[in-house]
């Protein structure tokens, strides 16, 4: 046992990273890698198996807790953002070094493009098996257990307004939960309540197009279904829509930022500093008062 421990201890050492912030984005990726796995797995289990195996509240609460074990097992060491929308808001309020920005969604999107590898691995006979799958214009296309597509009766304009909606959502809650002046969440917590919000913002709002609202969760996926076998097809289907799920979330983070420091931020932050600078204020008198009375006490005895 002491030799095997010594052993341990040395490959520990010798595979141990000294920069911090690629431990971070390694811890990303890990923690995107099981959002995507986990979901693009129920996902997987609904189509190939025509519902007989999930539906779209199976979906979902997959969705959820994916999100609940991401952040558990990467949190710790990165903050477990898995989505470049949260690491972006954190940025915007100064939370965050803006040099973390393109290293995290660079991990997290090779995060989701390995979920998504392994969801395909595990489902290969099965997506062989179901007559179209690899046909981006049938309509047994598989195409959308991996990445987001719009509903047939969804427009570009509705489904960018609808990932901005879906976005600002999540921001607004994630910043509640975060925000340490509000009302904090017990800790350990915190990841439970995020997939939570996770599960309620697919329950209300994944009938469009499937609620991305994560650009590297649909981007690392879409990636890889144009190399495993959906080909280009991916990024021309619906006149581009894959730009959608990339570019709204950001405009919906900047929204939901600003709502939340105009209507909750600012105000909380703003009472806390208040009794801060109050408390600060009585420390002050009182050791005026004490040095008065001290200076009194001295001369009274120097005239005695």
């Amino acid at each position: 046992m002491g030799r095997q421990k010594i052993y341990l201890e040395k490959l520990s050492h010798f595979f141990q990273i000294r920069n911090l912030l690629l431990r971070q984005a390694l811890a990303e990726c890990l923690g995107t890698l099981i959002l995507v796995m986990f979901g693009c797995g129920a996902v997987a289990q609904m189509k190939l198996s025509s519902g007989s195996h999930g539906m779209f509240l199976t979906v979902n609460f997959a969705f959820g807790f994916a999100a609940t074990l991401g952040i558990l097992v990467c949190g710790q060491v990165s903050g477990g953002h898995l989505n470049p929308a949260v690491t972006f808001a954190l940025c915007l309020l100064g939370r965050e070094r803006w040099r973390k920005f393109p290293m995290y969604f660079a991990f997290q999107t090779l995060g989701a493009f390995l979920g998504s590898a392994i969801i395909f691995g595990m489902y290969y006979d099965a997506l062989w098996d179901h007559p179209g799958s690899f046909d981006m214009t049938g309509p047994n296309n598989t195409a959308g257990i991996f990445a987001t597509y719009p509903g047939k009766h969804l427009t570009i304009v509705n489904g960018f307004f609808d990932q901005i909606i879906g976005t600002t959502a999540l921001i607004v809650c994630i910043l509640a939960i975060v925000d340490p002046y509000n009302n904090p969440i017990p800790q350990g917590l915190e990841a439970f309540t995020v997939g939570f919000v996770v599960l309620v913002i697919g329950l209300s709002m994944g009938f469009n197009s499937g609620y991305a609202v994560n650009p590297a969760r649909d981007l690392g996926p879409r990636i890889f279904t144009a190399i495993a076998g959906w080909g280009t097809d991916v990024f021309t289907a619906r006149r581009g829509w894959f730009l959608v799920p990339i570019f709204a979330p950001f405009i919906g983070t900047i929204i939901g930022v600003m709502i939340y420091q105009l209507m909750v931020g600012f105000h909380v932050e703003g009472e806390a500093r208040d009794r801060e600078n109050a408390k600060q204020e009585n420390e002050r008198v009182r050791l005026t008062n004490v040095t008065t009375n001290d200076i009194s006490k001295e001369g009274t005895k120097e005239m005695s």
